[in-house]
């Protein structure tokens, strides 16, 4: 599930880490300049979330069998999510707590863990450990451990927990003998624990209420964090007023101190209007000289702030967008049902790009991938629903247009859409066939040079024109993709839930990028992938589901 599933036996039902993803983004109108070694501090590898690595030299062949090209590889949980982070010579991962690396905690002991390594020769340095919520699966589903992405900066590591709390560490942990304050009564005080600077109880102190897991993977600017807060309703088939939110006035969305955990405002929508839960991760843009930070809501819709907020304790919002067609209504059996926003948003020249899905518990289903212009302001959705008389008409949860009460949809003059994409034609034969259909996506685009990949839910790849949507290949994976891509060079890493990297050359031209109809290599890694690669200081990093591989050229 993305999000969390909402039953889910390990490991055959799974949560998204929303998953999850990480990796410098090189973000140039140009082609690709040869810089200096970068570590990739938090999902993204910066806040436009564009998980492009601007090294060069990146492996394209190893075995994870006989240790060829394996630089160091450690034990991970049994079902690990969260995409590596590397950061001033340590590297993190969030996962369950099977590894057991502390001894006060062996393995069946089951804990959301975020460990830290070193950088060069992988030994285990420290490791936070969080207790499973009392209310079970309900709030913290059993193994799944800790599904978000570290965010991290200069001496501090901030992470979002299973227990739906945001945590700022100390990146040294105990190993520097100093407990650093103002918590200092933590349980864990060895030399092998994280060290808590602050903590954030969304559920407690913000009536937040989760499903399954909780889940984002932070990012920030100035003295601010920005927060998705995993509000959600419980396991339903559809939206009715027979299940309503059970928290609409909590909030959604955060802009956090850095210093202190101090909420500096808060938004709650979409409220009523939920359908599954906030499970998505923000992005930071500065666009026009003004700031956005840029949510993905639970209700299909994308919202953007001014981080500053009102200055009252209030968001102030700059645009919403509806990526839904008004006439959808959400049911999970319906492949063809309104959608949440689960993948990560992408800003790339000044462009917002996002695809719809869904909890992976309720399977494939019809997709589209939008790309929005930030710059205009208001309700900026393709179309607006209006009454007999023309007058715009109240929100609703389920579906937004009632044809039978003379209501009509119309186009937005307002509209902020660039282009949709939700299939193409490419072999001419009259039909949109399985593997040229944009289907439901958890994971989010990655863009180099204008050339856009994503990997469907469905494992259907596609490549587009960033520009104006238009598509240039597609390949399918035959295996459900969860994380984004990776881009190093000329060289094209996406991962999928059968444990397989396949390698593409990175090209508009079906036959430079397929040569033969094939990837330039797949490569077996022993166990499903659910995170990103991520290729930081000449290292590439891939997390399975069981293991942390750092591979060398």
């Amino acid at each position: 599930m993305p999000l969390a599933p909402t039953s889910f036996p390990a490991p055959s039902r799974r949560f998204l880490p929303v998953m999850l993803l990480g990796i410098f983004a090189g973000l140039m109108s140009g082609p690709a300049a040869l810089l200096p070694a970068a570590d990739v501090p938090q999902r993204g590898g910066n806040s436009l979330r564009n998980n492009v690595s601007a090294e060069q030299g990146a492996p394209a062949s190893w075995d994870v069998d006989s240790g060829e090209g394996i630089k160091w590889k450690r034990d991970l949980g049994t079902t690990t999510y969260g995409t590596p982070v590397v950061a001033d010579g340590q590297v993190y991962v969030a996962t369950s707590n099977d590894a057991a690396y502390l001894e006060q905690y062996p393995r069946d002991v089951d804990l959301g863990v975020l460990l830290c390594f070193d950088e060069k020769s992988g030994d285990f340095l420290w490791q936070l450990s969080r207790p499973k919520l009392d209310a079970g699966d309900v709030y913290d589903w059993s193994h799944q451990g800790i599904c978000s992405d570290p965010y991290v900066e200069g001496d501090r590591v901030w992470i979002v927990t299973n227990r739906c709390e945001v945590l700022c560490l100390d990146t040294r942990g105990f190993r520097d003998q100093s407990n650093d304050g103002p918590i200092t009564n933590e349980k864990d005080a060895d030399v092998g624990s994280a060290d808590l600077i602050w903590q954030l109880d969304m559920l407690n102190e913000l009536g937040v209420e989760p499903r399954n897991m909780t889940t984002c993977s932070l990012t920030g600017a100035g003295n601010l964090l920005f927060v998705s807060t995993s509000n959600a309703i419980p396991e339903v088939d559809s939206v009715s007023e027979d299940n309503p939110v059970p928290a609409p006035e909590a909030p959604s969305f955060l802009a956090v101190d850095k210093k202190t955990g101090k909420v500096v405002w808060s938004d709650n929508r979409p409220g009523p209007y939920l359908l599954q839960g906030v499970w998505s991760s923000p992005a930071y843009a500065e666009i026009d000289g003004q700031p956005q930070v840029i949510f993905a809501g639970g209700d299909g819709y994308v919202y953007s702030f001014d981080p500053k907020g009102d200055g009252r304790g209030h968001s102030k919002l700059l645009w919403m967008f509806d990526c839904n067609p008004k006439t959808s209504s959400f049911d999970i059996f319906d492949p063809e049902s309104r959608n949440n926003l689960i993948a990560t948003p992408v800003v790339y020249k000044d462009v917002v790009y996002i695809a719809v899905g869904q909890d992976p518990e309720n399977g494939d289903g019809v997709g589209c991938l939008w790309a929005i212009s930030p710059k205009k302001r208001g309700d900026v959705s393709p179309t607006l629903v209006v009454d007999a008389q023309k007058k715009p008409v109240q929100r609703r949860r389920g579906q937004e247009l009632d044809e039978g009460a003379g209501e009509m949809e119309i186009p937005n003059p307002n509209s902020a859409m660039v282009w949709k994409y939700t299939g193409e034609d490419r072999d001419g034969d009259g039909s949109i066939g399985f593997d040229e259909e944009m289907g439901r996506a958890i994971a989010s685009v990655t863009i180099k040079d204008d050339i856009l990949v994503i990997g469907c839910y469905s494992g259907a790849v596609h490549c587009l024109d960033a520009a104006t949507g238009k598509a240039h290949w597609t390949y399918d994976m035959f295996a459900h993709v969860w994380s984004a891509a990776l881009i190093v060079d000329d060289k094209i890493y996406v991962g999928d839930e059968d444990g397989d990297v396949s390698i593409f050359t990175l090209s508009t031209d079906p036959e430079v990028a397929l040569p033969g109809g094939e990837p330039e290599a797949e490569i077996t890694m022993g166990a499903a992938i659910y995170s990103s690669p991520v290729f930081a200081n000449g290292t590439l990093y891939i997390a399975t589901s069981n293991t942390l591989y750092a591979i060398e050229k």
